[in-house]
Formats: C-alpha cells, sequence, structure tokens
C-alpha cells in the first residue's frame, strides 16, 4: 500500500517557493523598471500585450489591469499576429513581450516589423540573455527563480512573479497619473463596485413634485396629510426661500400621540418639528450617505445645498433598493 500523499506539506512548500520568486524579484527593480514606467506614461497609443502560453494568459490579466487603471492596453496573441493580427499594433503604441525564456519563436517572427514600426518594445523575461531583451529598448527581468513544479517544468513561481511586475508596472503608473477613485468607476459601471464609487445622492434622491415640503405654520392635519401624499415617512419644513427649518416624520408622530393622549389637529407644525435635522449634499457617494444613516441610526437625509436650502429627500430603503451596501 502506498504512502499518503502530504497535500498540505506540498502546498506550504509550494508557496514558499513561490514567496522565494517575489522576493528574487524585488532585486530586480532598479532603473530599468522606471525606464519601462517612463515609455508607458509617454505612449500616445495603447500597451499592447503579448505573450505564448501561460505567458499570453499572464498578458491578457495585466492588460485587463492596465486598461482600468487608466493605461489603454489590450491583449495581441503572438501567433495570430503572424496572421494578420499585428495590424493592431501601430506607431505610438508599446509592446511589452513576455517570455520566461525570452526566445519565444512566434514573437521573434514579429521583430522585423516592430522594429519597422519604431514601437518601443519591453520584455519581460527570467534574464536578459535571450534574442528578446536583447533586441528590446527596457528588458525586464525575473531573476533566478525556482519552478514550484517538482519536475521544473510547469510554469508556477515564474507566471507568478511575472503577474507580479505586471501589477507593479499597473500601480506605479496609475500613481504616477494621480488616477482616483473616480477614474477607476469609469471604467467599473456595472456591478457592486460601480455603484459604490459612481452613485451619488444626487442620482437617487426624490426631488420636485415628490419632496415633501410645509411652512411653519401649516396645521397638523395637512402635515399629516403631506406625510401621507408623499410617502416618504416624513416632510421638510421651510421658509419662502425654501430654507431647511426642521423636519416632522411619522416616527414623531406616533411619539406625539403617545406622549399626548392626542393632540391639536390645528397645532403648527413648527412647534412640534425636529430642528436642525440630518442632512447631506447631493454630492455624496450613496455608500457614504447608507453609512451615515446606519451609523445616526436614522432613515432618511433631507439634501440641502451650500445655502441650505432643501433640494431632496433620500432614504435608506432608496439606497438599498438601488443594491448600495
Amino acid at each position: 500500500m502506498s504512502n499518503p500523499i502530504d497535500f498540505q506539506g506540498v502546498a506550504l512548500s509550494t508557496l514558499r517557493i513561490e514567496e522565494q520568486a517575489l522576493q528574487t524579484l524585488a532585486t530586480q527593480i532598479d532603473e530599468r523598471f522606471s525606464r519601462a514606467c517612463e515609455i508607458i506614461l509617454q505612449c500616445k497609443g495603447r500597451v499592447v500585450i503579448t505573450g505564448m502560453g501561460k505567458s499570453g494568459h499572464i498578458g491578457r490579466k495585466m492588460a485587463a489591469t492596465f486598461a482600468s487603471t487608466g493605461t489603454p492596453s489590450f491583449f495581441m496573441h503572438p501567433g495570430e499576429a503572424g496572421h494578420g493580427d499585428l495590424g493592431m499594433l501601430v506607431r505610438g503604441d508599446v509592446l511589452i513581450a513576455i517570455s520566461n525564456s525570452g526566445k519565444s519563436d512566434e514573437i521573434m517572427m514579429l521583430m522585423p516589423l516592430i522594429k519597422h514600426l519604431q514601437v518601443p518594445l519591453i520584455t519581460i523575461s527570467g534574464d536578459d540573455s535571450g534574442p528578446m531583451p536583447q533586441n528590446a529598448d527596457v528588458a525586464l527581468t525575473l531573476g533566478n527563480i525556482q519552478e514550484a513544479c517538482p519536475l521544473g517544468l510547469a510554469p508556477t513561481s515564474s507566471t507568478t512573479a511575472t503577474l507580479a511586475l505586471g501589477d507593479a508596472l499597473a500601480v506605479a503608473l496609475l500613481d504616477a497619473r494621480g488616477f482616483t477613485a473616480d477614474d477607476f468607476a469609469r471604467s467599473h459601471p456595472a456591478g457592486a463596485l460601480g455603484k459604490r464609487l459612481l452613485l451619488h445622492v444626487k442620482h437617487l434622491m426624490h426631488t420636485g413634485a415628490e419632496l415633501p415640503k410645509v411652512a411653519p405654520e401649516t396645521p397638523m392635519n395637512k402635515v399629516l396629510y403631506e406625510i401621507s401624499d408623499k410617502r416618504l415617512g416624513l416632510t421638510t419644513v421651510v421658509d419662502e426661500q425654501d430654507t431647511l427649518l426642521g423636519i416632522f416624520t411619522d416616527g414623531d408622530l406616533r411619539r406625539l400621540i403617545d406622549k399626548q393622549q392626542g393632540f391639536d389637529i390645528h397645532l403648527p407644525v413648527a412647534e412640534v418639528m425636529i430642528k436642525q435635522p440630518a442632512t447631506i449634499s447631493q454630492e455624496a457617494r450613496a455608500v457614504e450617505a447608507l453609512a451615515q444613516l446606519r451609523d445616526k441610526k436614522i432613515n432618511q437625509f433631507v439634501v440641502v445645498n451650500d445655502a441650505h436650502q432643501v433640494i431632496g429627500v433620500i432614504s435608506m430603503h432608496d439606497l438599498i433598493q438601488a443594491g448600495v451596501n
């Protein structure tokens, strides 16, 4: 009967080898990395990334990361490039070619046209001895890395290091461009991430005819009608210039009835309204509004402008219904 395999031991050994690969990569970050960043920042076109096999898979991820962080980029398959797709590459672009050996035949076949187009070439390889880095404007290297594969054949540590190097380039470029969360949101409009970054209070608040407003002298019977008619659980109390004076909510009504065992329906709302209610700017992100509502343990914000005039109301229900979390 064969001995059982120590799966956890193999996993930990693999992670240790790949961790060492990243430490080796760190020793390779020098002026070449800075020069590569400068070339990409000066690029007037797109950053085109190419690589065969596993290097191609890493290249696709690298291109996606670049594109989402302010560096226009796409992946070009080197095999297909030799059959027409090289037309994707034009003067003004930058080419990043990935090959651990630095000897990819498919990429080397493209060298004459790359030189003809005068496209700057940045290579990523294990060392700088191969023909690819020898033809590069900047040859980035991974260093002497041991593959985690016990046969030393399957790309493992080398692809991890290449992926990390691509991330390092993307983050350095992001920082150099002054790329912001709003910039990031513009390329991620779908899903929860887009909602967190793109949606602002102004996109979800109730305005115009939906906005409940009464004057301070309004009697309670008409106040209750306004709350019921607008269905937001409150009404704002404003002066003639729409300046916010206070609010009255359906919760305030319940507490008033419980406290007074009934009340005068002709009572002016100014006598029972909540003064200085919680407000928010229309420019605040929706996710920030939701966090503040939860923190304050309230259900609505009155939205005001710089002159403290009422321009909207937003509720926790509006935010949750929009998928903000």
